[in-house]
């Protein structure tokens, strides 16, 4: 969504939220140090990882309140919320890390990873090392998720707002733990997870912190009426949930550029994605479980087991699952209730996020 980040936010914005996040990673590198040795780390190491990424959350809450007639110039606020939402999306994608035991995230070492590598120099065995790598992740992810709430806090925002932008944090916060623990626990617990319960899970992880929340705030802030703010969660929580549906068609037949990692990785890796769900339903599920089973083997296996998701109907039936929530979410933008340059805006959205299908 990267380039949907570069359009929605000028170069002026997008320096302004860098800077106060610089500031609130600076702020807690800072209180780091005088605690010295493996704290003061820690700092720096949250600083690396949270550098850089799309700015999509941010821009959101930005875009939103400048089309529904806001200054940013002269509201206190916006750039702090912004921030606050790409904190929290930092803290989970930390946590994130050490629930899938991943050590790297966009090519390099995250938290955990770097804290391993500290520890192995240090003198710790293997164990030891994970130990340390995961207490540091979990660590730096509870340090974000508190920022993200301080600089909502702080922000010159009247008592009203406050309460109701700290009560969308709060409402982001909780959905996405329920979806994560659902998702782990049907890793183990359920191995052949109903379609419905994965879509609850896509939809839960992401959709309300990526997309509604950020899109209310923007709102909230704005000043815009309970009823323009309904709509965008309504129009956030169907977005966001097309758009991780598009990510599993990626993961299953996306190309390495798309997917930012080799082609058909979540087929590999045995995910339980929406799309293996689907396909479980249908009459071809044996040929098909049979393919899956063989893919960690090499391309031509993925290859075979792409064929037989899409022979199965899988895909079609993923693909109009996507193709549904999208027009719902372009239904909910209805001529006159929204000022056109919001419109405009929610109708972009949209069509990145169509343009993403595989």
């Amino acid at each position: 969504m990267s380039l949907i980040s570069t359009s929605l936010l000028s170069a002026d914005s997008r320096a302004q939220i860098d800077a106060t996040l610089d500031g609130a990673l600076a702020r807690i590198d800072r209180r780091a140090q005088p605690f010295g040795g493996v704290f003061a780390e820690l700092g720096a190491a949250m600083h690396r990882s949270a550098r850089g990424g799309k700015r999509f959350r941010p821009a959101l809450v930005v875009a939103t309140f400048e089309s529904l007639g806001g200054d940013a110039s002269t509201n206190g606020c916006v750039y702090p919320v912004a921030a606050a939402f790409e904190l929290l999306h930092a803290a989970f994608l930390m946590h994130d890390d050490i629930l899938d035991h991943d050590t790297m995230r966009r090519g390099v070492p995250n938290v955990s990873g770097q804290f391993r590598s500290y520890a192995t120099r240090w003198g710790a065995d293997a164990s030891g090392a994970a130990l340390v790598g995961d207490a540091a992740g979990l660590l730096a992810g509870d340090l974000l998720l508190h920022e993200s709430q301080r600089l909502i806090a702080l922000c010159p925002a009247t008592e009203d707002e406050r309460v109701r932008l700290l009560d969308l944090l709060d409402e982001a916060v909780l959905v996405s733990a329920a979806g994560e623990l659902a998702d782990v626990a049907h890793s183990v617990l359920d191995k052949e997870p109903a379609a419905a319960d994965i879509l609850a899970v896509t939809h839960d992880k992401t959709a309300v912190y990526s997309f509604a929340a950020p899109l209310r705030a923007g709102a909230l802030l704005a000043g815009a009426s309970p009823e323009v703010e309904a709509m965008l969660a309504q129009f956030g929580s169907r977005l966001g949930l097309a758009y991780q549906l598009v990510d599993d068609l990626i993961g299953a037949f996306g190309t390495d550029e798309q997917a930012g990692r080799p082609a058909g990785a979540d087929l590999r890796e045995a995910k339980q994605t929406a799309l293996i769900a689907l396909a479980r339903a249908t009459a071809t599920w044996s040929q098909v479980s049979d393919a899956l089973a063989l893919a960690h083997t090499g391309p031509i296996a993925v290859r075979h087991a792409q064929d037989m998701l899409d022979g199965s109907g899988a895909r079609n039936e993923l693909e109009r699952l996507v193709n549904n929530a999208l027009s719902e979410a372009r239904e909910l933008i209805l001529p006159g209730y929204v000022p056109p340059a919001t419109a405009g805006m929610l109708g972009d959205l949209v069509s990145a996020v169509e343009a993403r299908i595989p």
